[in-house]
């Protein structure tokens, strides 16, 4: 059996590919690119709001209080045995909340005055007091309103620390600052 083929049809098939070849090969890739869209506006082309925007945070209206690395995360000022006079070393922990309230007018603390277990319950009272009205003192001195402040007594009733040492006596004579 022989098979017959139209010697017209090659060349035309020929010259077809040829030419859809060619018309390919014009196209540049640079004009078949979707467009690139620009993410960075906080609004899409119509106006609204993208809702894959992400807000910038200001450092600058953070709450100082917030900061576990600040000198107003230090709220505890410790004591003495026996003593309720602030000691230097928490003089600036004093003044760094002194200088928060006096900007932060709306702002109150509650000057928690605690001992060691040592001592009878009335002793311990009347100097978790004492402490707590040392810190409101320097506090006042600094400028604070005393509307800001109220100074109360806990004694020996909240201690920080538990053991009959003198590390945990020495933990739990203090004041705590709490906003």
């Amino acid at each position: 059996m022989r098979i017959f083929t139209n010697s017209l049809t090659t060349p035309a098939l020929i010259l077809t590919s040829a030419m859809l070849l060619a018309a390919c090969s014009s196209t540049k890739l640079d004009e078949t690119k979707p467009p690139v869209e620009d993410r960075s506006a906080s609004t899409t082309q119509s106006g609204a709001a993208d809702p894959r925007s992400v807000a910038t945070v200001n450092a600058g209206t953070t709450d100082p209080l917030s900061d576990p690395k600040g000198i107003l995360a230090r709220r505890s000022v410790y004591f003495d045995y026996d003593s309720y006079i602030v000691k230097d070393e928490f003089k600036p922990v004093v003044e760094a909340h002194s200088k928060y309230l006096g900007m932060n007018k709306a702002r109150k603390v509650i000057i928690q005055g605690n001992t060691d277990d040592r001592g009878g319950r009335e002793y311990n009272l009347a100097l978790g007091q004492k402490r707590a009205e040392a810190v409101r003192k320097s506090m006042a001195l600094l400028g604070v309103p005393e509307s800001q402040m109220e100074a109360v007594t806990l004694g020996k009733e909240k201690p920080k620390a538990t053991g009959s040492d003198e590390a945990a006596f020495a933990e739990n004579r203090r004041t705590d600052i709490v906003y």
